[in-house]
């Protein structure tokens, strides 16, 4: 052979070899090891990129008609961005196939984590399925959701909130004809306040001392539907009735028009929950006897804190469980304030959940 085909030959082997390591570098993929392909100032804008993405968390309310909700939104929103998150909020307003859906747009869109404020406690467990399909956890706010693997559930002691309604009423009537308007059926807050309610009741029933004559629930805690309930209860017993517990405000002050219309408000106690500003009100004019207070600051803070906490990936302990017809739910739940015309300004007041100012705004 010359020495000139030699050398071309030699050429020739060179250059396939570079085609060879060029084709191998360009089909490598980035960070298969080497030298990456993208640049090292789009690699680091990248990576900043992800640092730089803030926790989204996701609040499923069940409605925002009621002003105890608007509260918890604003409290528990101010307190997740407080923490360097951002809250993505939906209310559905009553509406169970709505509230589902919402939840599954937030899922869609990657929320970190998700609070539910249940409409039913039951149907809102496919919330729960979806969420956990999408590696995403989700706390129970306030009201348990039912028969579903719940991460977390943050609250009050809802049975305690029943035993103090019941007992301010008792102190007042420890013998008599007792009405009970309770809350929503499908709300397990709702049972859990008649079981703390009876806690205290049973024992005085079965002595005779008091008679239960009208229980009803409050479909969807509607006041006009309390106020229904309670004009049949008046109807039923021709306004022979002593005490009325009704499970929280809105459903109080159906109770004390229908009272009211019979002329009996103010002189037949009535019990409430929540602290609402009306109710407040009928506490200082004479027309409600008592409040569960449940401070709601304290309630949305608590749950803001655990909620970036699961969204960060970080553990949450809790030293108590909750039954919810499937498993036992790890809870944080907080202590409950009966609220009357004596320590009303020490509570609520206290507290700024509302001024003193509007609180007494219609007494002389």
């Amino acid at each position: 052979m010359k020495r000139g085909s030699k050398r071309n030959g030699m050429f020739g082997a060179a250059a396939v070899l570079l085609v060879l390591l060029s084709a191998c570098s360009a089909n490598r993929p980035p960070g298969a090891g080497g030298v990456s392909d993208e640049a090292p100032d789009a690699r680091n804008t990248a990576i900043e990129g992800q640092a730089a993405r803030k926790l989204v968390v996701g609040l499923s309310l069940d409605t925002l008609l009621e002003e105890r909700w608007k509260k918890d939104r604003d409290l528990f929103k101010a307190a997740v961005e407080k923490l360097g998150a951002e809250v993505d909020v939906q209310a559905a307003n009553g509406d169970d196939a709505k509230q589902i859906a919402q939840a599954e747009n937030m899922i869609s869109r990657h929320v970190d984590v998700l609070v539910v404020v249940p409409h039913d406690a039951e149907v809102s467990a496919a919330i729960v399925a979806k969420a956990h399909q999408a590696g995403i956890k989700v706390i129970s706010y306030d009201r348990l959701i039912l028969n579903a693997d719940v991460d977390l559930y943050v609250s009050f002691d809802n049975e305690k909130v029943g035993e103090l309604a019941a007992q301010a009423i008792v102190a007042k009537v420890p013998r008599g004809n007792y009405v009970l308007i309770e809350g929503a059926d499908t709300d397990n807050n709702a049972h859990m306040f008649k079981r703390g309610q009876m806690s205290v009741l049973q024992p005085l029933v079965d002595r005779g001392d008091i008679q239960i004559v009208y229980d009803q629930f409050t479909n969807e805690w509607k006041p006009v539907n309390a106020l229904a309930n309670m004009r049949t209860a008046l109807a039923a017993n021709r306004n022979a009735i002593d005490a009325v517990i009704a499970a929280n405000d809105g459903t109080a002050g159906g109770v004390v028009t229908a009272l009211a219309e019979q002329h009996l408000a103010g002189s037949i106690p009535v019990t409430g929950m929540d602290a609402e500003l009306a109710a407040a009100q009928r506490i200082v004019e004479g027309t409600q006897t008592m409040t569960v207070y449940k401070p709601i600051k304290k309630l949305a803070e608590t749950a803001a804190a655990l909620a970036v906490q699961m969204a960060k990936g970080e553990r949450v302990s809790t030293d108590r469980t909750v039954f919810n017809k499937k498993i036992d739910v790890p809870a944080v739940l907080l202590e409950p304030i009966a609220v009357d015309r004596n320590n009303i300004d020490a509570t609520i007041i206290a507290d700024g959940f509302h001024s003193r100012a509007d609180v007494y705004r219609n007494v002389k």
